[in-house]
């Protein structure tokens, strides 16, 4: 995908990039491949396929969730790595107002350098683990509209490390593959727990036939203070 494919597929879901934008986008590819040379932040490099599997896919989160084109939303994601999807999302629809955490220091210094030099505005990129900055006490517990992961985990741990930070009335967007039914079978208990309802399940595929899912977890209820559990709890002992 050339960014005149990726220009032309968006314009297909009625979303219009200016000159600025599609610079923006150009500029994060270089500073992607850059830093990669020297930080393994992806395996995928190539023009074609950055523009196709993580800028594209990325924006496949406003085809499933719409009001993120439009709405001011708060929207935090967790574990963002090379910032997917938060800041492809951010270039395009700017009125977001982002937050990122990770838990690898390397990462947030090229996520803050990336965003100073993309111009960005509203994007807060914090070093942290989710278990921590999602705990009860914290100023971010239950704070935002919207919280997303990609190839973070499982759904049944993805969910305690992601809905204490969402708002009552919000939503986890919880992007999956192939294995996306699956997933949700063995996480319908763990949501229920952390106050989360299952909502939808959404098929998008990119432009080449690839499918993705996006599930859709509406937070109905306060997350119980015991959740998060400590950092690595989640993982070592899925709920």
């Amino acid at each position: 995908m050339t960014p005149e494919e990726f220009a032309a597929a968006l314009r297909e879901h009625h979303v219009e990039l200016s000159a600025q934008q599609m610079a923006q986008y150009q500029q994060y590819y270089q500073r992607l491949v850059a830093v990669n040379e020297h930080m393994n932040l992806t395996a995928i490099t190539a023009m074609n396929e950055v523009y196709l599997k993580h800028f594209y896919d990325s924006l496949t989160l406003a085809w499933a969730y719409p009001a993120l084109q439009t709405e001011p939303l708060r929207m935090i994601d967790v574990g963002a790595g090379a910032g997917f999807p938060s800041l492809p999302l951010k270039i395009a629809f700017p009125q977001l107002e982002i937050t990122i955490i990770d838990a690898l220091n390397k990462r947030i210094n090229f996520l803050r350098e990336l965003v100073s030099e993309l111009g960005l505005e509203g994007v807060h990129v914090e070093h942290a683990r989710a278990e921590e900055f999602g705990g009860k006490t914290s100023p971010a517990r239950e704070k935002y509209d919207l919280v997303t992961a990609r190839a973070l985990a499982r759904l049944n741990v993805l969910g305690e490390l992601t809905l204490p930070f969402v708002k009552k009335g919000g939503a986890l967007l919880a992007m999956k593959g192939s294995q996306a039914d699956d997933e949700l079978a063995e996480a319908n208990q763990a949501i229920t727990i952390l106050g989360g309802k299952i909502a939808e399940q959404i098929d998008v595929s990119l432009p080449n036939g690839d499918p993705r899912s996006v599930i859709i977890i509406n937070k109905v209820k306060n997350t119980p203070n015991k959740y998060p559990r400590k950092p690595g709890d989640p993982v070592r002992k899925p709920l």
